[in-house]
């Protein structure tokens, strides 16, 4: 029995010619095609708490499938699907719309209406076709879905499915019109008036515990009225405001405020304290590196979802060594999953095998206390903080060379354990798979980054002598990095160590990361800025993951030359740090021109990544047909490219604000109004290198220069 379970590598091919339609609230998800169907057999369902509830949801009007005329989604967790019914034999045209109306929260919601446009009454049979399957996410995912799972209860009045192998788990399907009820099937028998509407609400409700979950919604309630559409305009109303004179940079900033909302977890045992889920559809839970880059990406936005995730993350912080989940004492967790078999594929509900979410979780939270966050708030999360130094210096730092590596713990575990995580992801010029433990290059840019953060919050926090032991510490990694990684003949930083302690010697985007946690020597960034630019690593629409010229480069693979949205970002944001160095903000302002362009071609909203070919070949980008969307670090990553762009460094504890702005010239003039930076609101207006703060108290100072 295959029991691998995790998150690496392409999952399986989303069923449905056109491009699957996901919708997401919360750990709440929704996969269908364009017609709104959810088809057996392939990757399409309804998911709760991650197994797949529905299986099958397919509309058919006198048993014909109906036509797709267009797709709706105002926000992340509806959509408006508008169909006809096929014209009739030696008829040209339909006179019947039918429009489906979904909204995803705990469960399904969907209004059905039958609109008849013609001149006298229509018969219609309608049917819907259900059944739920109840198999793990990871099964579906890796295109295992089981069959047969579900018994078939049929009421007067609904249509039930149970759990064979665990009965506490349910589905319930109602409608407010009623159906002629079969197992398997709700059919209706209407006529429509010519002019006139028929129109039914049929609700699925998952089952758990033996108890039906409360689905958000009300009969007839619009999405906007209900508590996903009150929860998202709550955010809104706290969310810090981004537009731009660019209509697209500011649709793009749209959508990722709508689907940054959607991806938010509230843990209601928790005070209702949110977090971020990594994305939909296969990552709707807590991930340690996904979840921490994305609070840190959309800091500009809300400083409380950074906050909220840190918590989250501290509490499941590693306690004892258990080489089964690889969970390690101070080691922040990988990803969290409570499906029917995630116990079973993990050892346990929690998998702590990330080399580099513990660092970043000690980066982030000096990031937090710089927004604003409260300094008990951050006070109470130091000793986790110091809990995370300490296992990166006696479980990352396995051979005491001072850097970390990683190995997987047993033959269940990642293979790679930093984001380029599927089997093949680290490889040299050749294309040779590197060999375990391996120590990849950007992981000891974050090691770096997150003794130089700690050593802030020591200088905040009374603890000055710590604060200068740790940035010594931080000097001297950075020294033997320079000289561990570099690569003088090629010019640019090995992506990793190898077991051997050689240089695996392939471009990559990880530079880029290097770049960003501050560990190159300008020395160093100035050629890999020269590297960065050629378009072997620019293909137009952004960073590729591997340089077109590395053995193992493949444009449609998923870390060997495709573009990440979040690895791209990063990348600008490394070079607007270096923006001293010649050509990076040349460099930096085409990758972002090219991200934007790429994002509107999928229409405003970034996916976990596209194919790597370049510009000149294809003017848009092609789709990697396996990709997330939404997907939380990519959607959060316009906002990393605001901030950069912006110069906009905040510095509450000291009372100081930075910006240092250089817009490109396409994005005219951006505002940030209602920026919350602790108990201060302000509203920032930059416009070419001129800057306007209003509300800035007199104790701020504003440093533009």
């Amino acid at each position: 029995m295959n029991l691998s379970p995790l998150n690496a590598g392409e999952p399986a091919t989303l069923g449905g010619a056109g491009g699957a339609i996901t919708l997401v609230e919360g750990s709440t998800f929704c996969l269908s095609d364009r017609v709104g169907d959810i088809e057996p057999g392939t990757s399409h369902g309804l998911f709760y708490r991650d197994a797949r509830v529905v299986s099958r949801w397919e509309l058919r009007v006198d048993g014909h499938r109906p036509d797709s005329l267009s797709v709706l989604s105002p926000e992340a967790f509806t959509a408006r699907f508008i169909l006809r019914r096929p014209p009739r034999a030696g008829v040209a045209d339909s006179t019947l719309l039918v429009v489906r109306e979904r909204l995803v929260a705990e469960g399904l919601s969907e209004t059905v209406t039958l609109e008849n446009l013609g001149h006298e009454p229509t018969a219609v049979v309608l049917e819907l076709h259900a059944d739920g399957d109840f198999v793990d996410l990871f099964a579906v995912k890796e295109g295992r879905g089981g069959h047969g799972r579900a018994e078939v209860l049929v009421t007067d009045s609904e249509l039930l499915f149970t759990d064979r192998s665990d009965r506490a788990r349910g589905l319930a399907i109602t409608s407010s019109e009623p159906p002629q009820i079969l197992p398997g099937s709700l059919t209706w028998r209407i006529v429509v008036p010519p002019g006139g509407r028929w129109q039914t609400e049929i609700q699925a409700q998952p089952t758990m515990a033996n108890q039906r979950v409360r689905l958000p919604v009300r009969p007839g309630e619009h999405y906007g009225a209900s508590e996903p559409g009150r929860k998202i305009e709550a955010w809104r109303d706290t969310a810090t405001k981004l537009t731009a004179g660019d209509p697209l940079l500011t649709a793009v900033l749209q959508r990722t405020e709508s689907d940054l909302g959607a991806l938010r977890i509230h843990d209601e045992m928790r005070e209702g304290r949110t977090f971020v889920a990594a994305g939909a559809p296969w990552f709707m839970t807590l991930f340690g590196r996904d979840s921490l880059l994305t609070a840190w990406m959309a800091l500009p936005l809300d400083v409380g979802l950074a906050l909220g995730t840190m918590q989250q993350l501290a509490e499941m912080q590693g306690q004892r060594v258990d080489p089964l989940t690889e969970e390690e004492p101070g080691r922040i967790m990988h990803e969290i999953r409570r499906g029917p078999s995630g116990g079973l594929a993990l050892g346990g509900e929690i998998y702590y095998g990330t080399v580099d979410a513990t660092p970043l979780f000690v980066m982030l939270l000096a990031q937090v206390r710089r927004w604003g966050a409260n300094p008990e708030a951050v006070q109470t999360l130091l000793p986790a903080a110091d809990a995370a130094l300490d296992w990166i210096r006696r479980f990352g730092d396995r051979d005491g060379d001072g850097f970390v590596e990683y190995q997987r713990a047993t033959d269940r575990g990642l293979i790679n354990q930093g984001w380029k995580d599927s089997f093949d992801g680290i490889n040299d010029i050749a294309g040779h798979v590197a060999e375990a433990p391996i120590a990849l290059c950007e992981v000891q840019g974050y090691v770096y980054a997150a003794l130089m953060a700690r050593a802030e919050l020591a200088d905040e926090f009374g603890d000055p002598e710590d604060g200068e032991a740790l940035r010594d510490q931080a000097a001297v990694l950075r020294a033997k990095f320079a000289e561990a990684y570099w690569i003088p003949e090629r010019g640019w930083y090995a992506v990793a160590l190898d077991r051997h302690k050689r240089r695996v010697d392939a471009l990559t985007s990880n530079v880029g990361h290097c770049l960003w946690s501050g560990i190159a020597t300008d020395e160093h960034a100035e050629q890999i800025v020269k590297h960065l630019s050629s378009p072997r690593m620019d293909c137009g629409f952004g960073v590729r993951t591997l340089a077109s010229d590395m053995g193992a480069f493949n444009p449609m693979s998923y870390h060997n030359g495709s573009v990440w949205p979040h690895d791209t970002a990063i990348t600008v944001a490394g070079l607007m740090r270096y923006r001293h160095i010649p050509g990076a903000v040349e460099l930096a302002t085409r990758l972002s021109d090219g991200l934007l362009d790429a994002a509107s071609a999928f229409g405003g909203r970034l996916p976990e990544l596209f194919c790597g070919f370049p510009r000149s070949r294809f003017p848009a980008p092609v789709p990697y047909p396996t990709s997330c969307s939404p997907q939380a670090w990519a959607s959060a990553a316009p906002l990393l490219l605001v901030r950069s762009f912006l110069g906009l460094e905040p510095d509450a504890p000291r009372r100081t604000l930075t910006l240092l702005p250089h817009l490109p010239e396409r994005w005219g003039r951006v505002e940030l109004t209602d920026l919350r930076l602790g108990g201060t609101v302000l509203d920032l207006a930059v416009e070419g290198g001129q800057v306007s703060a209003s509300n800035l108290p007199d104790d701020w100072t504003l440093i533009t220069h």
